[in-house]
């Protein structure tokens, strides 16, 4: 009932008087029932377009890292840590349907985290049940526990495609443990396989508190002082990086599994990230020169090419 008079309200543009008559209910049913189509996820809205300032952010972000597209989600307004993740979600969701139910990616390499976890959640079903979808890092924490910011299986579900996982920590406790994983013939074969991904989506990380390495307790506080002294600023594909964009020589880089940098450099990948406290670390990604496009959230963008244009000022001054 509540789907129906979704679509004759939504779809067929009936007021709700007229939903009452038709269905032979009252009209506070029809409140209700429409109601709970949108509070459930039955109903969902898409707004074509972006307000112009937030175009001439990712026109600028374009040119300063040479990016083959941005995508700047707008501001929401309603404030909190989460808003500009549901921002987010809203502008890639769409956007990685599209990039998939492209006949040319038949297999795309996924990293994880809570935005790239987000987005998927507002992506549009595509029918693709030729694609692949493989882990380019370890999907387990140390505990050997699933990360719930794994997107594989949940990314199949959209698609109807095939599920690899690589059943591996993402990070090991030490580089003689790495390396065992890595010698494992099933984990040498998942790796091979996500190489040849066709496309590249993943998140950005931080090294802060509020980063997903300490709040899913994949590192230590003792890892995260040690990743801090070296001069990282950000986690991508659980490789650390400074703020120049080049590798640090902390410890715990060299326990990553998973792919490395130089695997993935030259493909599509496609980043996403959101929230202020990401600055450093998306300035830091970008300047890596591994992406090649890039989803944020407005307050970011906007930061980003604010302190671009300082930097510059600052040099030409």
């Amino acid at each position: 009932m509540s789907i129906r008079a979704a679509w004759m309200s939504f779809v067929g543009g009936a007021t709700q008087g007229e939903i009452a008559n038709r269905l032979g209910i009252s009209t506070a049913k029809v409140h209700r029932l429409i109601a709970h189509a949108q509070r459930t996820g039955l109903v969902r809205f898409q707004i074509v377009g972006r307000p112009a300032d937030c175009l001439e952010i990712e026109a600028a972000l374009v040119e300063e890292y040479g990016l083959s597209s941005c995508l700047i989600a707008p501001d929401i307004g309603a404030g909190g840590e989460d808003s500009g993740f549901r921002a987010i979600a809203e502008v890639a969701g769409p956007h990685l349907a599209n990039l998939l139910a492209a006949p040319n990616v038949t297999q795309v390499g996924v990293g994880m985290g809570r935005t790239l976890r987000a987005a998927i959640e507002r992506m549009p079903r595509v029918q693709r049940s030729d694609i692949a979808i493989v882990s380019i890092s370890g999907s387990l924490t140390r505990k050997l526990s699933a990360n719930p910011f794994d997107v594989v299986q949940q990314l199949a579900e959209r698609t109807g495609g095939e599920g690899y996982y690589l059943p591996v920590p993402y990070l090991a406790d030490s580089v003689g443990e790495r390396d065992m994983f890595l010698g494992q013939r099933s984990v040498q074969a998942l790796l091979a396989r996500a190489r040849r991904s066709d496309l590249f989506v993943i998140g950005i990380g931080s090294v802060e508190d509020d980063g997903h390495l300490i709040r899913r307790d994949l590192i230590s506080r003792e890892e995260q002082k040690d990743l801090i002294a070296s001069g990282a600023v950000c986690d991508l594909m659980g490789r650390f990086i400074g703020r120049d964009g080049a590798l640090v020589a902390a410890k715990l880089g060299d326990k990553a599994v998973g792919l490395p940098f130089e695997a993935v450099r030259g493909a599509r990948v496609v980043a996403l990230a959101g929230g202020l406290g990401k600055l450093e670390a998306t300035r830091a990604a970008l300047r890596s020169g591994l992406i090649t496009d890039l989803i944020v959230d407005e307050e970011l963008g906007r930061n980003l090419s604010a302190s671009n244009e300082q930097e510059k000022n600052v040099r030409t001054a």
